[in-house]
């Protein structure tokens, strides 16, 4: 193991150093979906938008709802020219779950006024 080896080598050159774990997120194949199916599309890392658009190149948000959590998310999704139609954490809504149920709210209400 290439790891294991080079910990052995600085362990007996006596340098020091810390353990860390890394990872490479890669976007899931998602061909078998449709996305124009779905009524809302939940992005939680800029990765997520990124796959969305490697998979469905020619996606189309058309009336397609598109929430987001976190700041690097929510730029990612405006940066390939979405709507972002909720967006969590935010004083109100600190969950997304809360984001999206404030969301259905606020559209229950203006229903039920019209």
């Amino acid at each position: 193991n290439g790891k294991k080896s080079i910990m052995t080598l600085l362990d007996k050159e006596g340098i020091k150093y810390t353990k860390a774990i890394m990872y490479r997120t890669l976007p899931e194949d998602l061909s078998d979906l449709d996305p124009d199916k779905y009524d809302l599309l939940i992005f939680f890392s800029p990765t997520g938008v990124d796959s969305l658009f490697k998979n469905f190149p020619n996606f189309e948000q058309n009336n397609t709802l598109v929430a987001a959590f976190g700041p690097s998310t929510k730029k990612a999704v405006k940066a390939m020219g979405l709507k972002l139609n909720i967006e969590a954490p935010t004083k109100k809504a600190p969950s997304m779950t809360m984001a999206i149920k404030d969301y259905v709210n606020k559209k229950s209400s203006v229903k039920k006024k019209k």
